[in-house]
């Protein structure tokens, strides 16, 4: 019981702290909203056009949001040596991590409906498969979470944090078939691809909105998962190396 007590403190404390401070409040509002702004406006205002980008625009709203928050929220706290407090508090590492990543996972999974609340006044989206979308949503959301959380504790200073993120997301842009599919990449890069959870989660989200997933749905939802475990599994590691031993 005292180890879930702490738990919600510290969920509550960074939500306050860091997430619903008006810098993060306007990233997280104003960047979804200028993308989706942007890529209607540039395809057109037609339904179909919007329903077709609909499911990049939310994983980009989802993947943005979430790694510059967690990347700097945690190197933040570590340069200033009030993360080693929290390392005291009675509460196993693993539940501590997730306290402090369950903020930035609530986080993303509310951007991702910013541009789906935008694409309702301009299009019918009567046609979306809701119950596969919900959990790929979320599932993208702990996937791109923890790669900040990875980036968070590969680094040591908030701009390292930052061009680190940048290094992963914008290969993700072309790579993870959000505008167009995988298929359509050179041979050489569709390894690459297939190594990147947004991949996956792009492609559930595409099922799920205008059913043109290219691989099955159970094996999406089930290399998110692993590729949720992986991440968090390399990030504790790293964090009980370098921050503890």
């Amino acid at each position: 019981m005292t180890a879930w007590i702490v738990f919600w403190n510290i969920l509550l404390k960074d939500v306050r702290t860091y997430y619903l401070k008006p810098p993060n409040l306007s990233w997280g509002l104003i960047f979804p909203l200028a993308w989706t702004g942007m890529f209607f406006i540039r395809s057109g205002t037609g339904a179909d056009n919007i329903v077709e980008l609909l499911p990049g625009v939310m994983a980009l709203s989802v993947l943005f949001g979430t790694t510059s928050l967690l990347a700097v929220t945690v190197t933040f706290e570590k340069k200033g040596r009030s993360f080693e407090r929290l390392l005291l508090a009675p509460i196993p590492l693993e539940l501590l991590m997730l306290a402090k990543t369950g903020g930035a996972i609530l986080f993303g999974v509310a951007n991702a409906f910013v541009p789906v609340v935008l694409a309702a006044l301009l299009a019918d989206l009567s046609g979306v498969a809701w119950a596969t979308l919900v959990p790929a949503v979320v599932l993208v959301a702990v996937s791109s979470t923890f790669l900040g959380l990875f980036i968070a504790v590969s680094v040591k200073e908030v701009f390292e944090a930052q061009a680190f993120s940048n290094f992963f997301r914008f290969p993700m842009l072309f790579l993870c078939g959000l505008f167009f599919p995988v298929a359509q990449l050179p041979v050489w890069l569709r390894p690459v691809s297939y190594a990147l959870p947004l991949t996956y989660g792009a492609d559930v989200l595409h099922a799920s909105v205008h059913q043109r997933g290219q691989m099955p749905l159970w094996l999406n939802f089930t290399l998110l998962v692993a590729f949720c475990a992986a991440l968090f599994a390399v990030s504790l590691r790293n964090i009980r190396r370098k921050w503890i031993a």
